[in-house]
């Protein structure tokens, strides 16, 4: 009897959801397909029917979480031109991570792929990929630092290139740092220190002083 198109998608997910499980309790390196196979309860010829091989399935697993959160920051930092430049990139930093901490496999995804995976061989591609969606974020964010430029609302000196190299880069290490935390130490502080200070780090950015951008982020954590 010929499987549905439905009766397929729902394989299709089960092997997936099987796989992320393996994946973040094996590591990537370590879990072969059958150890896919035996978790989702099919055959290899199965995951074979959906997968050309393991890389396939492991970019298939990336792409259903950071697609959708790529087309939605998209559409926060470039498409949204009516609202104040800086409250979007505000809202754009806000919603990538609350939606990593509220999602718990969104949160599983992110950490296979940035604990679990060793970008070597076959999935040297992997990390190149990774490089350009945070180019591609780095460029989204200078897009948007020109137009508060031109608003007046950046301190003279401070280049929109070089906000959002800064801006890149405080995003990379708190979401890698968030994934790191099994204690909840770090999600409480952030919820209670750092979300409203990067309300205050906007308006630093926009201080007309002649500090240097790094002491300006610096002076809106507290340090």
């Amino acid at each position: 009897m010929r499987r549905t198109k439905q009766e397929a998608e729902h394989t299709r997910c089960r092997i997936m959801a099987a796989a992320l499980r393996t994946f973040n309790r094996r590591g990537i390196a370590r879990t072969t397909m059958q150890d896919i196979a035996d978790a989702a309860a099919v055959t290899r010829g199965a995951i074979y029917w959906h997968f050309a091989d393991k890389q396939a399935l492991v970019r298939a697993i990336r792409d259903e979480v950071s697609l959708p959160l790529v087309d939605k920051g998209d559409f926060t930092l470039l498409n949204d031109r009516g609202t104040d430049p800086l409250d979007r990139i505000e809202r754009f930093l806000l919603d990538l991570l609350q939606a990593v901490a509220a999602d718990k496999r969104t949160r599983v995804v992110f950490c296979v792929m940035s604990f679990k995976c060793e970008y070597v061989g076959e999935f040297d591609s992997e990390l190149h990929e990774y490089a350009r969606k945070l180019e591609h974020v780095r460029k989204a964010l200078a897009q948007v630092y020109s137009e508060a430029r031109l608003r007046k609302q950046v301190r003279a000196g401070l280049t929109p290139e070089i906000a959002a190299l800064e801006t890149t880069v405080f995003l990379a290490g708190l979401m890698r740092l968030s994934l790191l935390d099994k204690f909840g130490g770090i999600e409480a502080a952030w919820q209670g220190w750092c979300l409203p200070r990067i309300e205050k780090a906007a308006a630093v950015l926009g201080a007309d002083d002649e500090a240097s951008s790094m002491a300006n982020l610096a002076e809106a954590f507290g340090y």
